[in-house]
């Protein structure tokens, strides 16, 4: 038998501790795959919404190869600790230092390139469903499959590149100490784990001080506290998972009621123990999967935006005409034409905005507003009426003014204004309930005053803003398609109006965050895989020592349905902690994020981390069949 023929058996009899890992490096693969297709391919490189596609696909490539990286060196190093006793044994029969460098070489390489082959050939045979399901996706044309050269060399050098560092890397790191350390590597008595009452302290602060920061976020303050609070939140599950767990499964064991109770104390006995040692696996899973829940549930909750958009632009189509030209006459009669050929009834609303001139302001802003749109009161009530709102609003003393809202999510910066006419003042204590004009039409500062306020107010020029109310908001798409470019138009030298068409905004907005979405659950998913296979590492890992420890109780009584309890519990803390503690901190992200959203996105989030509960418990009892059917081979 020729070394590589060795090497060959030895990587097919451990085909159980490889399994994980060698299906997750081919997912891996696939995943990367399918997006080099959808990137290079010929007919994707065409218009805005594919060119944003293809920029997010490349970013992630580099954020799963990068995440690949880390995961295959992890996986490779748990196995080289779980091997101790098997080097020993191939030293003790005279396998040189380099020789074994070189086995752990070969078989690192070898599952490499098996992966590679495997995640190709999956993605060629299901390379035209991903197509299918990402072109639906995107809102492009379905893309017909095709298996471009450059595909598959990017593909092919990017993970030999990769498993070639990895395999050299873990090869010149592999430790051989004398063999009766070898031999005893797995059969050395656990030191009784020590914890840090201070470090437990700081943990649980840490955690709920992120906590309490996320709960309380605002629109205005989320940027600022994003960065402090994810900081946090990783330094105390860091130390939740090597303190404070350990140190709270030992207060636990002081409790004789509960400690004493049946099987209860070898489960909690070993607890601590299993914490201890799974406790950098541990905070990597959580870590990971409150990536994957966080970029999903995000993604998902966007759906809101559909209904949201209703109140950022009241009007289905809105449009300010900021001089007396011809030229907006005719385009708002191309507007009611085009509305008339698509057979949709509207109404519409006209009214005056005065630009006045400031003469100071309290805005603290390098370069303070000049100019100040503004409205009447009674006409504010009118084009909010028109949008459908219960107007309730009382109406404003003759110095009193309100702060026009331009957005859903508030821009109460309640800036006070002295005008150039008379030294006239405004100081606006609070903000219209209501948006009736959106912000690309509100380029400054916005301001509702009295009627008899805004008859006395000399501009310096007068805009008139029309509003087309439509009930159906999509069905807007592609109005006036020649006068904004991808629904929005902005006053420029060569023309002199602004404009918005909302059915075009929302189709653009909602086909970016569907190209995202599609994004986001093809990375969640190779990062919850690949979470699961941490577990699935960890799990055999320790599968020898479990089956000396079951044995030895055993010998006393033990029965095979409380062997089936307390592996059954032990497994579910295993699978379970991280899972929960990822949850935690995905609800109170969401928390965070519900400060973007007028409406509730509750629904979207309980969906997307049930989804992935469910998931985890399908792979729960997977691996619990197979762990006790393993476990039990050698206790009969």
């Amino acid at each position: 038998m020729t070394f590589p023929q060795f090497v060959f058996r030895n990587v097919i009899r451990n085909k159980r501790t490889y399994a994980a890992y060698f299906l997750s490096s081919a997912f891996s693969v696939l995943i990367f795959f399918v997006y080099a297709l959808f990137i290079f391919h010929p007919d994707i490189k065409n218009g805005v919404t594919a060119s944003l596609a293809v920029q997010l696909m490349v970013a992630a490539e580099v954020i799963m190869y990068v995440f690949s990286f880390l995961f295959v060196l992890y996986s490779v190093s748990t196995f080289l600790k779980s091997r101790k006793r098997e080097f020993g044994i191939l030293m003790m029969h005279g396998m040189t230092r380099s020789q074994l460098n070189r086995m752990v070489f070969l078989e690192n390489m070898l599952i490499g390139i098996a992966s590679i082959l495997t995640g190709i050939g999956i993605g060629i045979i299901t390379g035209k469903l991903f197509l299918m399901i990402g072109s639906r996706m995107i809102g492009i044309e379905p893309l017909p499959f095709i298996l471009s050269t450059k595909v598959l060399i990017i593909t092919i050098s990017a993970f030999l590149i990769l498993f070639f560092c990895i395999s050299l890397f873990t090869a010149i790191l592999v430790r051989v100490n004398k063999l009766i350390d070898l031999f005893q590597a797995g059969e050395k008595p656990k030191k009784d784990p020590k914890t840090s009452v201070f470090l437990s302290v700081v943990s649980a602060v840490l955690l709920l001080v992120s906590y309490y920061l996320a709960a309380t976020a605002t629109v205005y303050s989320l940027l600022f506290r994003m960065l402090p609070v994810i900081g946090m939140t990783i330094i105390g599950t860091y130390f939740f998972f090597t303190q404070l767990s350990v140190f709270m499964t030992k207060l636990v064991q002081k409790n004789r009621l509960l400690f004493w109770n049946k099987t209860n104390i070898i489960t909690i006995s070993s607890l601590a123990y299993r914490l201890k040692d799974n406790a950098r696996m541990f905070f990597l899973v959580t870590i990971v999967s409150t990536v994957a829940f966080c970029a999903v549930g995000t993604l998902a909750s966007m759906n809101v935006l559909n209904e949201q958009i209703d109140t950022e632009y009241p009007a289905e189509i809105s449009y300010i005409a900021m001089d007396e030209e011809p030229l907006h006459q005719r385009n708002l009669e191309q507007i009611e034409s085009e509305l008339k050929e698509k057979q949709l009834s509207y109404h519409k609303n006209q009214v005056p905005i005065k630009i006045v001139e400031i003469a100071s302001s309290s805005s603290e802003a390098l370069y303070p507003p000049e100019e100040l749109a503004v409205i009447s009161f009674s006409n504010y009530k009118k084009i909010a009426e028109a949008a459908g709102y219960v107007f309730t609003e009382k109406p404003l003393a003759e110095q009193d003014a309100l702060e026009m809202k331009s957005s859903s999510l508030g821009n109460s910066n309640f800036l006070s204004f002295i005008l150039k006419q008379e030294d006239i003042k405004l100081e606006p204590e609070s903000s219209t309930e209501h948006v009736v004009l959106p912000w690309q039409l509100v380029y400054d500062e916005g301001m509702v005053v009295s009627d008899p306020l805004y008859e006395k107010l000399t501009p310096v020029s007068t805009e008139l803003f029309t509003g087309f109310y439509i009930e159906d908001i999509e069905k807007t798409l592609g109005i006036a398609n020649n006068l904004v470019k991808d629904g929005v138009a902005f006053p420029s030298d060569d023309s002199s109006y602004s404009m918005t068409v909302s059915g075009t905004l929302l189709n653009i907005q909602m086909s970016m965050f569907k190209m995202m979405l599609f994004v986001a659950l093809l990375i969640g998913a190779v990062f919850f895989i690949t979470a699961g296979s941490f577990l699935y590492f960890r799990l055999y890992a320790d599968l020898d020592y479990d089956r000396r420890q079951y044995l030895t109780i055993k010998k006393i009584g033990l029965t095979d349905q409380e062997l089936n309890k307390i592996v059954t519990r032990q497994l579910a803390l295993l699978f379970f902690v991280p899972i929960v503690v990822a949850f935690i901190h995905s609800g109170f992200a969401f928390m965070a994020l519900q400060s973007y959203f007028t409406l509730s996105i509750a629904g979207e989030v309980v969906i997307v981390l049930a989804s992935f509960l469910a998931a985890q418990i399908v792979y729960f009892f997977f691996i619990r069949y197979n762990y006790l059917r393993n476990l039990k081979k050698s206790l009969i």
